[in-house]
């Protein structure tokens, strides 16, 4: 299995890549405890900016945005992390899941986060980043994790859980989802029949 985590921020050092670094870790450390041995890597938008802009007016990847597609559509797991931008998913994150093809995270399993300067913004998980996925028809993970400033280095309340809690159930949601999963050529099997059954039903 292949872990890949997806960080759209946009600065040097940025919340949103140390976010993505603690899930990934998280997720490969439950993995890891069900004898799972999981390579990861980080593939950073910021990076793939121009790449991403030339692919959307010209309609051709540059090799390296060609690699990371393949990179996030061949992962068993993948994990998004967005900045927080109007209220939404940047647009560096947005523009970069339009280029993958709408098929190739079908039931894969994904685990959505965001940071943002303040707490008023959590929703934007659920309002913005699950339907995004949903439509991609990924498997998303029902713990989110969003965290603002105010959640680095905060252990929380007796009313709400630290970042760090999240970071650990939602890293455990995801290496329970992957460790579930069949092998890669089983499920392609289980595609191909799938398609074989529904090319014989008849609609006349």
């Amino acid at each position: 299995m292949k872990l890949i985590a997806v960080s759209a921020g946009l600065s040097t050092p940025s919340s949103t890549r140390l976010l993505a670094d603690r899930l990934t870790e998280s997720a490969r450390g439950e993995l890891a405890a069900r004898g799972h041995t999981v390579p990861t890597d980080v593939i950073e938008l910021r990076e793939l900016a121009g790449d991403i802009a030339n692919h959307l007016v010209t309609g051709f990847p540059p090799a390296r945005l060609a690699a990371a597609i393949d990179t996030v559509t061949g992962a068993d797991g993948l994990i998004a992390v967005t900045p927080v931008f109007t209220a939404s998913y940047s647009g560096l994150f947005k523009s970069f899941f339009d280029l993958i093809d709408p098929d190739a995270l079908t039931g894969k399993p994904v685990l959505i986060a965001a940071t943002g300067g303040t707490a008023r913004h959590s929703l934007v998980l659920e309002h913005a980043l699950r339907p995004l996925f949903a439509y991609l028809r990924a498997a998303v993970v029902p713990t989110a994790v969003y965290a603002a400033s105010e959640d680095w280095g905060s252990g929380g309340d007796e009313y709400t859980e630290g970042l760090p809690a999240r970071v650990r159930r939602a890293g455990g949601e995801l290496a329970a989802l992957m460790a579930a999963r069949p092998p890669r050529a089983e499920a392609e099997d289980d595609v191909t029949a799938l398609e074989r059954q529904l090319a014989d039903l008849r609609f006349d």
